[in-house]
């Protein structure tokens, strides 16, 4: 082969390959699919290899050297470099070596690793949009279940096709005088009596061609009490569903409660302070260890009181705990603090949940004594959170220049994670993806305590 045709040959397998002396200077080059003019890079020919290269690639050029010197002949193991171009960015190439026998030269060639780190970026990108999709999913999961226990009337989730029980809240369970477990599953006849269940069926076909027919009265089969029955229809993961709701009728739902009582003394006798507020923020109702948080003589002083009087710096937390309360339906461990009438400033945690009374929409508040890490000391400078949650909590607590440094290193610590897990704990390409130096990848993973003292010779 003709040294022109093996240069074509080069030229055509390799984006860039470098004939270079026994000393490491190049002596001449072969562009290929590079993406850049020859002129920008013709200035290399009479130059060290080395100092053509980024900082962080050298060691990695001394080390494909010294193995190429060695290899007889043999094609050395590649390594990812970035060359630097005059103009442009570093470009990262993937060299292999070879020793040529005439005068101890060395031939690298080198692939365009462009392509898979753009590839690499889209995959964290689509990864990071499925993690938010998947929370989202979470979020409304949570909230359907939260209705689905806490709604006043029975709820039946019924399969359309075999008309089963799928699922049932306790409401429900109450009503038909059942357990959960032992209802999902039974057939939806079973329930009624067999005059009643002619009615039900009627009713379903109905809510199945969507003409919205009106509730009936029917019977229930295990005791023969009258009840209403609502049906709607939807869909989910392409069958059909039918939800059914049961209310009872006259004193039928009182009889199917008659541990409310027992319920309301249980709240009474919390070690927790317990407060209940309809969305005005006025106190409905509130148990004894609140009115003592308080610091007042009985419930009667507390109700019909804006909670803003006890409950909240004057920064806004209120405001901050109700928006998520309306915008997520429940909160947990938010934290703040209560100030009695004498003035007394406790630290509190705050679990919050919506719900309805009466056709109204109301909030009920846990309020404990704060025991979370991420509570703010009074006495010193506030422990700031690792969540993008616990960071919004913040808003009206911190200084907002505080905020915005801890929401920088939050990022930046999501970041390198994500990008050593695509990577496969490769550091090397988890630098090129994040745009970084390898020395600066690993001063990162120091700080953020990612297990950053590991040699860069060992990784490479």
């Amino acid at each position: 082969m003709t040294p022109a045709i093996a240069a074509r040959v080069i030229g055509a397998a390799a984006d860039l390959a470098l004939v270079l002396d026994s000393e490491g200077i190049i002596q001449d080059l072969s562009l290929g699919d590079l993406g850049v003019s020859r002129a920008l890079c013709e200035p290399w020919i009479g130059q060290r290899w080395l100092d053509t290269v980024a900082t962080d690639s050298r060691n990695k050029v001394e080390l494909l050297l010294k193995e190429a010197r060695a290899s007889r002949g043999a094609l050395v193991r590649g390594r990812e470099i970035n060359q630097r171009v005059k103009g442009n960015a570093d470009v990262p190439l993937r060299f292999s070596a070879v020793r040529l026998h005439e005068r101890g030269r060395i031939l690298a060639i080198g692939r365009d690793l462009r392509a898979l780190s753009n590839l690499q970026q889209q995959l964290v990108g689509a990864q990071q949009s499925m993690e938010r999709e998947y929370s989202r999913l979470r979020h409304a999961e949570t909230r359907y279940r939260m209705l689905f226990q806490i709604a006043s009337e029975g709820v039946l989730i019924v399969d359309a096709a075999t008309m089963k029980v799928t699922e049932c809240n306790p409401v429900a369970s109450r009503l038909l005088q059942d357990t959960a477990p032992r209802l999902a599953g039974r057939t939806l006849s079973s329930l009624f009596t067999p005059e009643s269940w002619n009615e039900v069926r009627e009713l379903l076909g109905s809510a199945q061609l969507a003409v919205g027919a009106a509730p009936i009265i029917a019977q229930l089969a295990h005791d023969q009490s009258d009840v209403q029955v609502a049906a709607s229809v939807f869909r989910q993961g392409g069958s059909s569903l039918f939800l059914l709701r049961i209310s009872g009728q006259g004193g039928s739902q009182t009889e199917a409660n008659p541990r409310d009582s027992q319920i309301l003394e249980v709240i009474e006798s919390l070690p927790d302070a317990f407060v209940m507020i309809d969305t005005d923020r006025r106190v409905l109702s509130a148990n004894a260890a609140f009115v003592e948080m308080a610091q007042l003589a009985g419930e009667p002083q507390v109700r019909g009181e804006p909670l803003d009087r006890w409950l909240g710096r004057a920064g806004g937390d209120l405001n901050i705990l109700l928006a998520n309360l309306r915008e997520h339906g429940s909160v947990r461990n938010f934290g703040t603090v209560i100030r009695g009438e004498y003035g007394l400033t406790e630290q509190v945690d705050v679990s919050a949940v919506a719900a309805m009374e009466s056709g109204r929409t109301c909030y009920g508040l846990v309020v404990r004594q704060a025991s979370s890490p991420f509570s703010l000391d009074t006495g010193g400078s506030p422990v700031l959170p690792r969540s993008v949650e616990q960071l919004t909590a913040l808003v009206g607590r911190v200084a907002l220049k505080e905020i915005v440094r801890e929401t920088t290193d939050l990022i930046e610590r999501l970041c390198i994670e994500a990008a050593l897990k695509v990577s496969g704990d490769n550091r090397a390409s988890a630098a090129q993806i994040l745009g970084l130096s390898r020395q600066s990848l690993y001063s990162k993973l120091r700080r953020h305590d990612l297990g950053g003292d590991d040699d860069a010779e060992g990784q490479a």
